[in-house]
Formats: structure tokens, sequence, C-alpha cells
């Protein structure tokens, strides 16, 4: 197939980026696919991971549509659900790995598909992924933004009071003002280099996996009441799934929790140009990040879970989350601890914070 591919006349000319680090191999590779180096490389291994790492935030996916979970199966659709889907993921991510080896450039997607689909196809299809791809990426940009700014409105209306004791329970504008902040700074901080935001990919790399076990952890032990582990492993709930009879719809429809969590892991092959090594170290990114990824999720799931004793009530308006059932989750733990929920909205802050940098990442690889 690859036969018939040339290269491009009008890739211009080509001028190697020198940044202290020898990438003639790289560079060379680029010159062959008919690609001329813009970028500057100076990523990592382990920033290519980061980056990729910190958008799939399991602490940002999980943590935001645990409502999803609870009310289309509950625990036995989190809990079996994530493993599932995270094998046919890492399936597909395993797959993406051989062709970032062979095309490690910033276009990713639509680059490869232009390439492997040959001269006759691969405008077609160059044009129908990349418009797939631009437009899922605004919309997974948009949405891990306005889940930070529902996360912020959440926090102030538990520091309030909660819902129940006369707090702040911020308009519909308000949450769209947050929203629109966030994505300003976001903008703005992915306008410095790229050095800087490797620094800030490691240290988000670093901020999930320890948020993740110390919520997995204590969230659980600080719990005055938990869950059975006949509960966690075992209850499938279809009380809260109201018109739907199907049981095997309500598993499909709780495994969306998990989809939408395990995504953006093409990253690592959009931050190839700007990776050394990228043939070997962008690959790598994509399947770490998944590994990892399907690994600690699951412990944030079972750990979590064990801290959930009544689902309608979680999931009820009425609460002092206001419907929000992690935060009520969290809120719950401490408040019947220690007659106080504050270190709940501490936990919560360091959610907030995970969101933040996943929102940024996302923003970094969507802008490549």
């Amino acid at each position: 197939m690859e036969d018939g591919i040339r290269i491009s006349e009008d890739a211009g000319l080509y001028r190697p980026l020198t940044d202290g680090y020898t990438n003639a191999s790289d560079d060379s590779r680029l010159k062959q696919l008919g690609y001329r180096q813009e970028l500057r490389r100076s990523l990592s291994s382990i920033g290519n991971f980061a980056v990729t790492f910190t958008i799939i935030s399991v602490l940002t996916g999980l943590t935001t549509t645990f409502n999803t979970g609870l009310t289309y199966g509950g625990p036995l659709t989190m809990v079996y659900g994530w493993p599932i889907v995270g094998m046919l993921t890492l399936v597909v991510g395993l797959a993406m790995a051989e062709i970032c080896s062979a095309y490690p450039t910033s276009g990713g997607l639509y680059f490869w598909s232009a390439k492997l689909c040959g001269n006759e196809w691969g405008p077609f299809a160059s044009w129908l992924t990349g418009w797939f791809n631009i437009v899922g990426q605004w919309a997974v940009t948009t949405s891990i933004d306005f889940s930070l700014a529902q996360m912020i409105q959440v926090i102030i209306l538990l520091s309030t009071g909660g819902a129940n004791g006369g707090g702040y329970e911020a308009s519909k504008y308000v949450v769209i003002a947050f929203h629109g902040g966030v994505l300003l700074m976001h903008a703005i901080l992915n306008s410095l280099p790229i050095s800087v935001l490797s620094f800030f990919g490691q240290l988000a790399a670093a901020w999930n996996i320890v948020g993740v076990f110390v919520l997995m952890i204590l969230i659980p032990l600080v719990a005055t009441e938990r869950a059975s582990a006949k509960f966690v492993f075992t209850y499938f709930n279809t009380d809260s799934a109201e018109g739907i009879n199907s049981k095997a719809y309500i598993f499909v429809l709780g495994l969306l929790m998990s989809q939408y969590t395990l995504t953006g892991y093409d990253a690592s092959a959009h931050m190839t140009e700007e990776t050394k090594s990228a043939d070997v170290n962008g690959p790598r990114g994509i399947i770490s990040a998944i590994g990892i990824s399907v690994i600690v999720g699951w412990g944030y799931i079972i750990g979590i879970t064990f801290a959930v004793t009544d689902i309608s009530y979680l999931l009820s308006s009425t609460n002092d989350a206001g419907g929000y059932a992690i935060a009520e989750v969290f809120y719950q733990a401490f408040k019947s601890r220690y007659g106080s929920g504050v270190g709940g909205i501490i936990c919560l802050g360091v959610v907030a914070v995970a969101i933040f940098f996943c929102g940024m990442g996302s923003v970094t690889s969507n802008s490549r």
C-alpha cells in the first residue's frame, strides 16, 4: 500500500531544530514522510506519558460520572464494566501504538488515515478522520472544563452549609461563567513553552496517581458505615433506571462511565513531533497511560464503592450535595466521623485540581 505514497514536493526545506539533543533520527523520519519539522523536541518518554495519563485522568472521569454508574447498574456495572472497557480500550491502544511507531507526526489519526488508505482514498479518509477527531476533541475539552465548573459549584454549596443548610447554589449562568473562566485559563497556560507544559504534565500525572491512592483508601477508612463485599461485587441496581426494563441495556448504559474516562490516549501521538525518540516513546506513552489508568481506576472504583450504602439517597437532589453522588459520599464520610464535612470538601478540592490539569492537557493535545 505504501508503494503509492510519495514525498510531497511542497513539504518545504528541511531544517532540523536543535535543542541540545540529537534528533537526527526523528527529523529524518519526518523528512521521509514528506513532513517538515515544525515543533521543538523537548519531551521525554515520561513527559509524553504524563500528558496522556493526565487527559485520561481517572480522578476526573470516574468522579464526574459516578452518578451515571450508580444509576445504571450500580456497583456491579462499575466494578466489572471498568476492566471490560479497559481491556477493549487497550486493544485499540495497541493498534494505535503500532501505527504511531510508523508515522510519528503531530497530526496523528488524520495523517495516518491519509497514508494507510493510499492515494485514491487517502484524502477523503483523512478529511473524515480529521473532522471526527477535532469535533470529539472540542466536545471532550468542553465537557472536562464544564465538569470542573460544576465541581466548583458543589464545593461552594457544601462550604456554605450544603443544600439542606442554606448553602449557596450557583445559578446556571454563574456555572457558565466559571466554565468560560476555566477555558480562558487553559488557553493562557497553553501559550507557554512546551518545557513548561511538560513540567505541569508530570506534576499532573503525579497528582492523579497520589490522589487516587489517597482517596481510595481514605474515604472508606473514614466512613462510619461501609458496604459489604457482597454489595460491592454483586449488587445490580435497576431501581434508578426509570423506564428501562432490560438489564442488559442498563448494564451497557452503565459502561458509559468507563468509556467516557478511557479516552484521549491519542494525545501521545499528537505530541510525538515534540518527543525525543518519537517512534518509541509515542507508542509507549499510549500503552502505559492506558494500562496504568486501568489498574488505578479499578482500585478507585472499588475503594469508593465501599463507602456507598444508600444509592437512592446519594442520587436524590434533597441531599447536602444536591444530588452530586460522589460529593455526598465524601462529605458524609467525614461528617459522620468528625461532625464536619470539611475533610470531604478538601477531597473534592483534590479532584478539582485533577480536573483542571486534565482540561489543560486536553487543550495541549487539541492544539496540535
